[in-house]
């Protein structure tokens, strides 16, 4: 029989759409099948099992993430297949700074009214996050909630399990003075501080629709951009350079993030000069007069992720990450101090 409850359908939920919703999903989660999968959309869990040859002492390491209020420019523009991919970026960017790799992912998605082209839209980008993490997207959930969301209005979370052998967990406690920080460019605001970005640029009075000419493009454009997923970079780092500390930089910026993989006895230089900060950081601070301070203590600055290493193998490290495709350079050093960030 059919499943199908027109009483259900009454009360705001569409059971037939959710099934439509996976059938137009099916062909973009197919595109994240790596080797350990084992199970096919649809049923209760998603099974993966992990080829242990090469990590003789494995360890687990999970993350979880939403997008935040940068939802917020995807529905404006009504342009739903890029958010997926911060959505996943949030997630396995993080499990990346324990030196894991992402096995899979699965994602969450509560909406008002189940829109399947639009859920379909959104797991594209999810997907295509994925790809560009070389995990699979192994499940996940859509669920309908009429009468609390309104019916254009959804909401986007998931989380990755990643591996790791237990002798290459980053130690810390290795990194010493003099070491090299090197910085890995994002594609600019990623996924955070979008709270104050749309009050300090009036989108909601359409100013997502404003071209400015510092940026080339409009202001929802620029904002819509995804975050960078740093992992099949950082992972060949990994395997060829002595790699001490990796900070994802996300909310808190600088001073809040850098901290979380130094010991005690440490502090991190930066040298201001060296930043590479992309236009749209400039226009929310003259718009806003946010204090500098302020600023990279919100946002990246042009620094999605930053990698820790021994001055002796910075060059060779520097090599890696640029033949990956990642354009990364010095800005700056460790320093003897009490987990500080300073910049000079």
């Amino acid at each position: 029989m059919r499943s199908f409850s027109d009483s259900y359908k009454a009360a705001g939920v569409d059971i037939e759409a959710g099934y439509e919703g996976v059938r137009r999903m099916a062909p973009h989660v197919a595109r994240t099948r790596i080797p350990g999968v084992v199970s096919d959309l649809g049923g209760f869990g998603g099974l993966f099992a992990p080829d242990l040859s090469s990590c003789p002492d494995p360890v687990l390491v999970s993350g979880t993430d939403g997008v935040g209020t940068k939802l917020r420019i995807a529905q404006l523009l009504d342009r739903h297949d890029t958010i997926g991919i911060d959505c996943v970026a949030m997630c396995v960017n993080d499990v990346v700074c324990c030196g894991a790799k992402p096995l899979f992912f699965l994602d969450y998605i509560a909406i008002g009214r189940n829109d399947p082209g639009k859920v379909a839209e959104i797991v594209s980008g999810v997907a295509e996050g994925c790809v560009r993490a070389g995990c699979a997207l192994l499940g996940g959930e859509t669920a309908e909630h009429p009468g609390v969301m309104d019916p254009e209005d959804y909401d986007l979370a998931g989380f990755t399990v990643g591996i790791v052998d237990r002798s290459k967990v980053l130690d810390h406690n290795t990194m010493e003075p003099g070491d090299v920080v090197l910085a890995l460019p994002s594609s600019g605001l990623h996924s955070n501080g979008y709270s104050l970005v749309r009050k300090v640029l009036g989108v909601e009075e359409e100013g997502w629709n404003r071209y400015s000419p510092d940026l080339g493009c409009t202001i929802g454009e620029e904002l819509l951009k995804p975050t960078e997923i740093y992992v099949k970079p950082v992972l060949a780092c990994l395997e060829a350079a002595s790699v001490r500390g990796i900070s994802h930089i996300t909310g808190g910026g600088f001073y809040e993030n850098l901290p979380r993989c130094l010991p005690e006895e440490l502090s991190v230089k930066i040298e201001r000069s060296a930043l590479r900060t992309p236009p749209i950081f400039a226009l929310i601070q003259r718009q806003g007069k946010i204090p500098e301070r302020d600023m990279l203590n919100t946002f990246n600055m042009g620094v999605g992720m930053m990698v820790i290493t021994a001055k002796a193998e910075a060059d060779k490290a520097l090599d890696t990450l640029r033949q990956a495709g990642c354009d990364a350079y010095v800005i700056g050093e460790t320093v003897r101090g009490d987990r500080q960030v300073v910049l000079c």
